[in-house]
């Protein structure tokens, strides 16, 4: 179900046409035992990754929500929809972060060395 929902709200966001959504990418999404609450871990493409740019997209994603809720119903087949529950995805944040601190440890052990 969470592959059907994924793929389902992936084009519903693309349909929508809104501008502030055009970036963002659905990273996981679970879904409840009794597909009741989709909860949906989200990212933007677009390199900002501060604080106010992600509650920006969070809150975007909570006003289309509706839209989107209403837009899965003729794809999905079931009695009720899941509540759409959206997450900031922080994983790829974090890892460029490592990245650049393991870059910096590399630069100042060869800055050492010489």
């Amino acid at each position: 179900m969470a592959g059907l929902v994924r793929m389902h709200l992936t084009e519903l966001l693309r349909e929508l046409g809104d501008e502030r959504l055009s970036t963002v990418v659905i990273t996981e999404v679970d879904v409840s035992d009794d597909l009741s609450v989709a909860t949906l871990s989200v990212r933007s493409l677009a390199e900002e990754s501060d604080p106010k740019a992600q509650k920006a997209l969070l809150r975007a994603l909570g006003h289309a929500s509706s839209r989107l809720k209403r837009g899965l119903g003729p794809r999905l087949d079931l009695r009720k929809l899941p509540e759409l529950r959206f997450t900031y995805d922080l994983g790829h944040d974090n890892v460029r972060r490592v990245d650049e601190l393991l870059h910096e440890i590399e630069a100042e052990a060869r800055a050492e060395k010489k």
